[in-house]
């Protein structure tokens, strides 16, 4: 890899859309390598040497115990073969380094059941949210028009107001373990995204503009530094406008929006880690 950014896609055990991450990594800017867990677990590659960690979307461990419950247990316990060091601890000094990380989807998931969202007051080994089944009570495939928090301090959002993004789960809704764990939520604006109405473009719980259900529509969201972000929706899908389900009916611009969460973070690194 070259001496610019360097990104991280991990793939194994149930991801599947790590070849689309990977490319929208690319298309922003950035050199990117497709990483089996297993060859940061065995000291084949490690997270210090990439400044942007990608969890993609899938059904890690066919989403038994809950999605992405397994596999945060393999990050949290798991130890690198040949020094005996924590992966967690690689993880966390990923974090304390300054780099972001993106979690889409079961990757987002898998962010929030480790502990590394919403990590209020910059605790990333505490487990106090999760996404459950949807209400509907089904996989839900559909886009849907998501307000972005301008007042957030997430990295990936910055110049967005209004996206519209494809949603592809079962267990999207967001759930914080009790009300003040989501009034710190809303009141530090680490609720990025929400879910909005079609036509009024407001914050909704309505089916289907609101897929899931989730607890005060919230889509998406990140860390307090604004380095870490976890999102339902799948940006990396929408980067060309022929992604769009209307291309063929709306003049729209050539480069899909999902691609501005990924110019955002390689812009970021270039500007504070390089």
């Amino acid at each position: 890899m070259g001496k610019g950014v360097r990104s991280i896609v991990i793939s194994g055990y149930g991801t599947n859309c790590e070849v689309e991450m990977a490319y929208a990594c690319k298309l922003a800017g950035a050199d990117v390598e497709i990483v089996h867990i297993s060859e940061l677990i065995y000291g084949e590659k490690r997270l210090d040497d990439y400044h942007f960690l990608n969890f993609p979307g899938g059904f890690l461990d066919g989403d038994d115990l809950g999605a992405a419950k397994a596999a945060a247990n393999r990050w949290r316990y798991a130890r690198v073969k040949n020094t005996g060091e924590p992966l967690f601890e690689q993880l966390l000094r990923f974090i304390n380094d300054g780099k972001p990380i993106l979690g889409v989807c079961n990757g987002f998931q898998l962010m929030v059941k480790l502990g590394l969202l919403p990590a209020l007051n910059g605790n990333y080994n505490e487990q106090v949210a999760t996404l459950s089944y949807n209400d509907s009570g089904r996989f839900e495939d559909r886009w849907v028009y998501l307000k972005v928090d301008k007042e957030s301090p997430c990295i990936f959002t910055k110049g967005l107001d209004t996206i519209y993004l494809p949603v592809r789960h079962a267990e999207g809704k967001f759930i914080p373990k009790d009300e003040p764990t989501l009034n710190l939520i809303e009141e530090r604006h680490l609720a990025v995204l929400k879910y909005i109405h079609n036509e009024t473009k407001e914050p909704t719980m309505e089916y289907p503009f609101n897929p899931n259900g989730s607890t005060a529509a919230i889509a998406g969201i990140c860390d307090p530094t604004g380095r870490l972000f976890g999102l339902m929706p799948h940006p990396e899908v929408y980067l060309f406008f022929t992604h769009h389900p209307r291309w063929t009916r709306e003049d729209l611009p050539a480069e899909g929006l999902g691609l501005a969460v990924f110019y955002n973070a390689i812009e970021y690194i270039k500007e504070n880690l390089l």
